[in-house]
């Protein structure tokens, strides 16, 4: 007998957060912060279930408002989290000359592309907050790339 399972789209569901648990690795354990970008949440409930209780995990919402935080929460085992929403850039698939410029050279200075909709905010995010004094100087911070690629090309046609 076969088994259908439907995944719907955004894949946040108990199995798709299950799968991001195992993101984390005992390799992860001495960084201070992890780092992600948010659209449904899913991905971020399941660093939050795997994260140790020390470390402190950041969630760069595409998304305008505040809802995703009850989303998370559905999912999330630990309270060691915090939803960042001052970087969306508009909401979802939102840009400005100043993240596409950032974003640019990013992979100029790094050699590591970054997408507009999701990664490209979380890491601009990440950067203006080490600029501001977020971080404490000696913090490790983890930020993890959750692909999403394709749209910058779109992003930089003219």
């Amino acid at each position: 007998m076969e088994t259908f399972i439907l995944f719907r789209e955004g894949g946040t569901n108990a199995l798709a957060v299950k799968g991001c648990e195992e993101i984390l690795t005992t390799a992860d354990e001495h960084f201070d912060y992890i780092c992600a970008s948010v659209g449904t949440g899913g991905t971020l409930a399941g660093l939050i279930n795997s994260s140790k209780s020390s470390q402190q995990v950041l969630g760069f919402s595409a998304l305008k408002g505040d809802f995703l935080k009850q989303d998370i929460s559905k999912f999330a085992k630990q309270n060691n989290w915090q939803l960042i929403n001052a970087y969306h850039f508009g909401g979802y698939a939102k840009i400005n000359t100043e993240l596409i410029t950032f974003i640019n050279q990013f992979k100029k200075v790094h050699q590591v592309a970054l997408d507009p909709v999701y990664t490209g905010k979380m890491m601009y995010g990440i950067f203006d907050m080490v600029d501001t004094g977020y971080f404490k100087s000696d913090s490790k911070i983890l930020a993890i790339h959750t692909g999403g690629l394709q749209g910058i090309e779109g992003m930089n046609a003219d």
